[in-house]
């Protein structure tokens, strides 16, 4: 009887001890860089994610992190890592807005964003950001080298018909 309690006593406080320690999978949070403390992502080891408040399961490889939702919906998330930063890259479709060949053209969305490209190779952005740019038509990928002292910024691209895809890189740190 004596033995029994003694396995009761340990099972007991093995159990405590779990409780406390926490048993959960670990979880990595990432914030916008100019946002550390409101997280956007964020991948448990168990597979499940939350992207903008949404709940998914996740696959990742190290190209894509791919969401699935409880519908079987899946979304593909380019993303970079660098050290301990990411850069997530997140898609905006646009309408050309007259004519155009290619990316040369006037985009716009619905909600005023825009993107100018010319054939000389300039670039205006939401008519604020100005510079030159070239294009990777086999990396599918625009390289934008703002005037203004910023860090150029390279966006992966789609096009279909008039509709142009692009996925921009949002630099993303840790949640602090």
């Amino acid at each position: 009887m004596k033995k029994l309690r003694v396995y009761s006593l340990a099972l007991a406080m093995l159990f405590v001890l779990t409780v406390l320690g926490g048993c959960g999978s670990k979880t990595e949070k990432w914030a916008y860089d100019y946002e550390p403390t409101e997280a956007v992502i964020a991948l448990s080891e168990d597979g499940k994610a939350t992207y903008k408040g949404n709940e998914y399961t996740y696959t990742k490889d190290d190209t894509y992190i791919t969401l699935k939702d409880e519908n079987g919906e899946q979304q593909k998330i380019r993303y970079e890592m660098n050290g301990d930063k990411m850069t997530l890259y997140e898609e905006s479709t646009y309408t050309r807005s007259g004519s155009g060949d290619g990316v040369v053209g006037n985009w716009l969305q619905g909600n005023g964003w825009s993107y100018v490209f010319t054939d000389s190779g300039e670039f205006s952005e939401e008519n604020i950001f100005f510079g030159h740019y070239t294009l990777d038509e086999e990396k599918s990928r625009i390289k934008l080298m703002y005037n203004d002292p910023m860090e150029d910024a390279y966006l992966y691209y789609t096009l279909n018909g008039d509709k142009l895809t692009v996925a921009y890189p949002w630099p993303m740190v840790r949640v602090q």
